[in-house]
């Protein structure tokens, strides 16, 4: 867990006045919506939550080759490198998405970063991640969002609910058209904070000198590959 307040941003940016009093007090009031999905993460997975933090802004994606697309990214995990070129990963939750989300969303976006976490961390160990690869549209990038993660079964299985969560919000990666509509009306139009991420620019690099400073406890790597190793029997489909 964090030994400090993930709320620091939202915090700064109230006092300097670029969030007014009445979503400020929203952010704060709902934030233990999140703790509590953090924890329902780490009871049903058996670990820890990686390092997280709220931005206080709306972050747009956006893509060169649909120029009138525009999607929504109410939660990151990005690998950051410190002054000590030590490699870390982090888990970005924006404040629109606790301001305005229901509970369920919450917990399953949280639950789908958990496991991007996972899935990324596994992939450094093996050395595979150099150069992660760029999706030029959209919906290529929820495409690949939703099929290069590990199986939500395996990992929150002690949970069922939360599975459900992640797998009805999560179908070919996330949209809940109404939490983007009130997010783009609220947040966005009212000129609150708001940045844009291409998604050209959203590559990862990584390089291997880097990779091998990245400190994973034994146990994590126990419990990555006790998920890989546990067999999902897939859905029978009825037909009328």
């Amino acid at each position: 867990m964090n030994s400090f307040d993930p709320l620091y941003k939202v915090h700064s940016a109230y006092r300097l006045g670029q969030l007014p009093q009445k979503v400020y007090d929203a952010i704060v009031k709902r934030f233990p919506l999140v703790i509590e999905g953090i924890k329902r993460v780490e009871e049903a997975s058996g670990l820890n939550y990686p390092y997280y933090y709220i931005e206080p802004s709306l972050v747009i994606s956006t893509s060169a080759v649909e120029l009138t697309a525009v999607g929504i990214l109410f939660a990151r995990t990005i690998p950051v490198v410190d002054i000590n070129k030590q490699l870390h990963v982090v888990v970005q939750i924006t404040a629109p998405l606790i301001a305005y989300g229901l509970k369920g969303t919450i917990h399953a976006i949280l639950a789908h970063e958990f496991m991007h976490y996972l899935e990324l961390i596994n992939r450094i160990l093996k050395m595979k991640v150099i150069s992660d690869e760029v999706s030029g549209t959209l919906f290529e990038g929820t495409y690949t969002d939703a099929t290069r993660l590990v199986e939500e079964r395996a990992v929150f299985k002690s949970d069922p609910t939360l599975i459900r969560h992640v797998t009805n919000r999560f179908p070919e990666g996330f949209r809940d058209l109404k939490l983007e509509e009130k997010a783009i009306k609220t947040w966005m139009n009212k000129g609150l904070p708001t940045s844009k991420v291409s998604l050209d620019a959203n590559i990862i690099k990584i390089p291997i000198e880097t990779m091998a400073c990245l400190k994973v406890e034994q146990h994590i790597k126990d419990k990555i590959t006790e998920f890989e190793n546990i067999k999902i029997k897939k859905k029978k489909t009825k037909y009328v």
